[in-house]
This record gives structure tokens, C-alpha cells and sequence, in this order.
């Protein structure tokens, strides 16, 4: 079974506070649902039409896992928590096999 990757692409942060409050749920709750933090920040280069952006990618050991640990009730905790203080996308992906 194919890995799977969380792609978040911040847009644009209004909260500050509101995105801690959100980091502090979200991620033992990623960890304990299997998720692997393997880059965090903001992107050091920008191409074509990337932006320099906060991105953030977690690996999971499937499509499934990945949108379990999403869909949990303690991860839709830190996204109310989130509330709109912070504006991304997204993504799920499965690795190439």
C-alpha cells in the first residue's frame, strides 16, 4: 500500500494566536494517528507560480490513514480551534508507487 502525504499551504495567517491554539491540538493528534512530520515552515524557494508560503508536510502510511486521522473528532478540534485565522489548502496524496 502506497504511503500518503498532508500538503497544507498557508495563504495567508490572521490569527497568529488562533494558529498556535490550532498547532497545539493538531499536532499530537497527527502524531498519534501515525503521521510523520517531515517539513515545516516557510518554503525557502518559489517557482512557476508557488508562493513563499508556510507549508507543511506529513507522511501517513496510506490514503486511509491519512483521512481517518482528518476526519477524527480530535483533529476537527484543533480546525475549530483554527476558527479563520488562518487561510490553506489542503491536499492529500498518495506516494507513486
Amino acid at each position: 500500500m502506497p504511503k500518503a502525504y498532508w500538503i497544507a499551504c498557508y495563504r495567508s495567517i490572521s490569527d497568529p494566536d488562533a494558529l498556535a491554539a490550532y498547532a497545539r491540538l493538531a499536532g499530537p493528534c497527527i502524531q498519534a494517528g501515525g503521521g510523520r512530520f517531515l517539513a515545516r515552515g516557510t518554503a525557502a524557494r518559489a517557482y512557476e507560480d508557488g508562493k513563499l508560503d508556510r507549508t507543511v508536510l506529513i507522511e501517513f502510511d496510506s490514503v486511509a490513514q491519512a483521512a481517518a486521522v482528518h476526519d477524527s473528532a480530535d483533529y476537527q478540534a484543533a480546525l475549530v480551534a483554527l476558527g479563520d485565522g488562518a487561510v490553506r489548502d489542503l491536499r492529500i496524496v498518495e506516494a507513486a508507487a
